[in-house]
């Protein structure tokens, strides 16, 4: 049962205790403690409870606002261009003799938009200048509610006006978005003389320009227009301060993994300009990949986002800490930055690099299986080995194929989050199957060490087991991973790479934990299969000895292997606690981009004792028939098994 107390006005007898509708008295001391204080008194609205099954009123909701400032919400709706001036003025003073009041409550926050929507809309319809102290109130005003103390605020507002679009599938009604909106229109009616306008948090420069136009403003934004149509023109530029604890960093994917790191400045101009430059200060020189962004009001729905649609970066200055932007059109701007990639030029060195020589090694790999797939199928053992190495040779090749095309999809200029899903899902299902037929591999060591004399299971079963594990594991954690989380947009990291998302769903321990898990049983076989093959007696017969010899080279080759990709997942783990650490981001890339060399190496040539290779001698002999066109070919030496 819901409970919903309107609060009382100044003239209501607060002498009366709130009662439930079935008439019995409410049990809530919060509220009636509340109702009976002073400064409750100096607001209205209402506050919700939910009554629980323990017989207590909890989940209370405020949805209060101070009574000066539902008084100015009403006046707001009747403005006209006489009482605008003194009702701006009368704005300002309520914002900030109750500033500590209003920023840390949401209700108050929304009303003051409110507010300056319903000025904005009135200036618009009765097409009523706006002076140079008016605009100075409505700074002072808005500036109040982007100070640091209302970060908290405006979190929880976003996170509504987010859940409310979702749940409706309507149109929906921003209030960061209405602050920013309000403000543009608001401008566009500045009386026509030149000014600027200082308050703690917002600056304001009005100006005027003909051919060319420079400025820098508060040492953190410069802006270039190089030409102009040569007739003279208006140019009005806001600086605001930390518009970042306002407006979210959502962009056109909607992803949570940038930052604001600009100042956000407003331009407008009295005429049409094609072609303008920013330069930003970087608020955090620890984030990368910068986009020059500007904000949408129409994205989500109406939820407003931002939109990298003609702008571009031309520059990005490290050393100096500066980005600079080139823009067709004018509006809000900023940048947006992200956190998760340390800004090294060593890691697309090392990981292109390496993942091309993994790649030729995979290749050879493949092309001497290829050569050798006849002699090795004479050993049952051998054969399914091979069998494991191939897959796992195969397996990674295609990861880092899809690898490459993810990284092509995510260094795009336009994002493509289904290709990049599609991307996502196939980087994790082979990388898996890798892991899978490893793990497959150390089961058959296992296996044939406890059954060196032949018996138990056949050959096929042995390749059925293997191809379920090796493709069918994969694939069922795939595939539900993608249906987890996709439906939510939370299966892939968006705006860094084509990748399991990690800060809102945690779907990376979809590979994370099975990876390590198999790691952690192969090491544990390989000491239980190491134990018993040192406690047997060499075998007897050429069978049992060849039998031992391929179980070894199974063991020299997980041995090496499995720590191998240990370590390198390992630090792929350590990322997730510290992403930004350069030696752990170097190191990783370096033992992820060799993995295809180690295979080659340690699954492969390791072997080479045992690669059949048949040398032929190919001549005319003598007694061959002397009427054949087509010289015979005789084996001289032959090595294989």
């Amino acid at each position: 049962m819901k409970f919903t107390e309107k609060l009382p006005d100044s003239s209501t007898d607060m002498t009366a205790a709130p009662h439930l509708h079935q008439g019995k008295p409410l049990p809530v001391p919060l509220l009636l403690n509340r109702l009976s204080s002073k400064d409750f008194l100096k607001q209205v609205g209402v506050i919700t409870a939910v009554c629980k099954e323990n017989g207590k009123f909890e989940d209370v909701e405020e949805n209060c606002i101070l009574l000066p400032v539902q008084e100015l919400l009403d006046q707001s709706q009747f403005l006209t261009a006489t009482t605008l001036p003194a009702f701006l003025d009368q704005l300002r003073n309520v914002t900030v003799n109750f500033t500590d009041e209003v920023i840390t409550s949401p209700p108050n926050v929304k009303a003051i938009v409110k507010i300056l929507t319903n000025v904005a809309n009135k200036s618009s319809s009765l097409d009523i200048s706006i002076s140079r102290d008016s605009m100075a109130n409505v700074l002072i005003t808005s500036g109040i509610l982007t100070i640091n103390g209302t970060k908290e605020t405006w979190n929880i507002l976003n996170n509504n006006d987010t859940k409310n679009n979702i749940s409706n599938n309507t149109d929906a009604e921003s209030v960061s978005s209405s602050l920013l909106e309000s403000l543009e229109k608001i401008t566009t009616h500045l009386v026509n003389t030149t000014f600027d306008i200082v308050t703690p948090s917002i600056l304001l420069n009005r100006t005027t320009f003909t051919d060319t136009f420079n400025a820098k403003f508060n040492s953190s934004v410069a802006i270039e227009i190089p030409e102009a149509d040569g007739t003279r023109k208006t140019i009005t530029t806001i600086l605001f301060d930390s518009l970042d604890n306002v407006l979210p960093a959502r962009d056109q994917v909607n992803s949570s993994l940038n930052s604001i790191n600009g100042r956000v400045v407003l331009v407008q101009s009295s005429g049409q300009i094609n072609n303008i430059s920013f330069t930003f200060d970087t608020l955090n020189d620890t984030l990368g990949n910068p986009e020059c962004v500007f904000w949408n009001f129409s994205l989500f729905n109406g939820l407003g986002g931002w939109d990298n649609e003609g702008c571009e970066v031309v520059l990005n200055v490290n050393e100096t800490g500066t980005v600079t932007c080139n823009c067709n059109h004018l509006t809000s701007f900023s940048i947006l930055m992200s956190p998760n990639s340390p800004i090294s030029i060593i890691l697309d060195y090392i990981t292109y690099i390496g993942v091309g020589i993994s790649m030729i090694s995979l290749i050879l790999c493949l092309i001497i299986e290829g050569l050798i797939w006849r002699k090795i199928r004479k050993n049952e053992t051998s054969y399914l080995r091979h069998v494991a190495i191939v897959n796992i040779a195969v397996s990674l090749l295609i990861a880092d194929i899809w690898f490459i095309i993810g990284a092509a999809i995510s260094d795009a200029k336009v994002k493509n989050p289904p290709a990049c899903t599609a991307a996502t899902f196939f980087i994790h299902f082979f990388y898996l199957a890798l892991f899978f037929w490893m793990f497959a591999s150390a089961l058959l060591l296992l296996y044939r060490t406890t059954n060196v004399f032949g018996g138990g299971l056949s050959k096929a079963s042995m390749l059925a087991i293997g191809f379920s594990l090796g493709y069918g594991a994969p694939l069922i954690i795939a595939t539900v991973t993608i249906a987890a989380t996709a439906p939510d947009n939370k299966y892939i990291r968006e705006n860094v790479i084509c990748w399991l998302n990690w800060d809102e769903s945690k779907a990376l321990l979809a590979f994370v934990i099975p990876a390590l898990s198999i790691v952690l049983i192969n090491l544990i076989i390989l000491v239980v299969v190491l134990y018993k093959i040192i406690r047997r007696r060499v075998g007897t017969t050429a069978a049992q000895a060849g039998e031992r010899s391929v179980l070894l080279v199974i063991v020299k080759s997980l041995a090496v292997l499995t720590p191998f990709f240990g370590i390198t997942w390992g630090l792929g783990a350590g990322l997730l606690a510290d992403p930004t650490n350069i030696g752990i981001n170097i190191a990783f890339a370096f033992f992820n981009s060799l993995q295809g060399f180690f295979i080659l190496v340690f699954g492969t040539l390791l072997d080479g004792k045992r690669i059949p290779v048949d040398f032929y001698v190919c001549s005319n002999f003598p007694d061959l028939d002397p009427q054949e066109s087509q010289p015979q070919c005789r084996i001289l030496v032959s090595s294989g098994h």
